[in-house]
């Protein structure tokens, strides 16, 4: 998958999240996980995290894979909640680019 496939997926789900910011919670998973309010949410997040690091340390490439994207999904929804669209957050990661790791944080505390 090329970089710009990879935006245009990342952009197409945060448009399609805040789309169920309305939705019927009986017919969208996201209008019901919305329904229930951030925690809810979070909760989710916790939850695939934990799921990726155990396949991680199992290893299995695949599992990994799937895991990551049950995560990331529940990352962009969260972002949807707040109504932070895939654009403030690819800047970021823009801003951020060829940056140290090491510097960007030492910016942090800085302020």
């Amino acid at each position: 998958m090329s970089t710009e496939d990879a935006e245009n997926v990342l952009f197409r789900l945060s448009e399609t999240l805040a789309s169920r910011r309305n939705a019927d919670p009986e017919k969208s998973y996201t209008a019901k996980l919305f329904a229930k309010g951030p925690d809810s949410i979070l909760k989710k997040i916790g939850e695939e995290s934990a799921e990726l690091i155990m396949a991680a340390k199992d290893g299995e490439r695949a599992h990994i894979v799937y895991e990551s994207a049950d995560l990331l999904y529940h990352i962009w929804a969260l972002l949807a909640f707040y109504d932070i669209g895939a654009g403030e957050v690819l800047g970021e990661l823009q801003r951020r680019e060829g940056t140290s790791g090491i510097d960007e944080k030492k910016s942090r505390t800085a302020k």
